[in-house]
């Protein structure tokens, strides 16, 4: 498995939400993401199947609670089974990560009433390929592989290719976007700049 906990791993096979909704949650980060992680440790022990690689992949990095993007997806293994849990429906990371511990809840329900077999056809429904493989920051700023470059060629590939890949531009979005941002930060670190 190839997700990152930063930024967001979605999984090529499941649509992004466009129309966000307001959800009647009123949970905190930090409770959402203790009560995912409880239920997946409750799931494992009544379903006598381990949890394993668990990442919970989103764009929340350190003083950035609010990214633009606030998908969340929950990777792990279990039973044998690459499966992801992703959620984007709802404008806060906090929401969309507390409906996955519902998800995951719904499992052990599943488990309660209908036993393992039931639970192994709806996560057939969450498997997951392998994540996407990220692309090297040359090949998404457009720079040859052998080129060598200064912080302010960086700076001038990134500008360039931010005008096709902003969200607010025809056939932008924000993953391209946060794409970009990505390489521009990787490169200025492996350039020493």
């Amino acid at each position: 498995m190839d997700a990152q906990r930063y930024p967001l791993t979605w999984p090529d096979t499941m649509p992004r939400t466009t129309n966000k909704v307001a959800s009647k949650f009123k949970t905190a980060l930090s409770t959402a993401l203790k009560n995912v992680n409880s239920s997946l440790n409750l799931f494992a022990g009544d379903s006598g199947k381990r949890v394993e690689n668990l990442v919970i992949s989103s764009n929340v990095t350190l003083g950035v609670e609010r990214p633009n993007d606030p998908g969340v997806a929950v990777w792990f293994v279990w039973d044998g089974m690459q499966v992801c849990i992703a959620v984007d429906r709802y404008p806060k990371v906090e929401d969309n990560l507390q409906a996955i511990h519902h998800i995951v809840e719904a499992r052990r329900t599943e488990m309660r009433h209908g036993g393992l077999h039931i639970v192994r056809a709806t996560f057939r429904g969450f498997a997951a390929l392998p994540a996407p493989k990220r692309k090297g920051w040359r090949e998404v700023l457009g720079i040859a592989p052998s080129a060598r470059v200064t912080a302010t060629e960086v700076e001038h590939f990134f500008r360039m290719a931010a005008k096709k890949a902003h969200p607010d531009v025809p056939g932008g979005s924000h993953n391209a976007m946060s794409e970009l941002n990505q390489a521009k930060e990787m490169a200025l670190k492996e350039i020493g700049a």
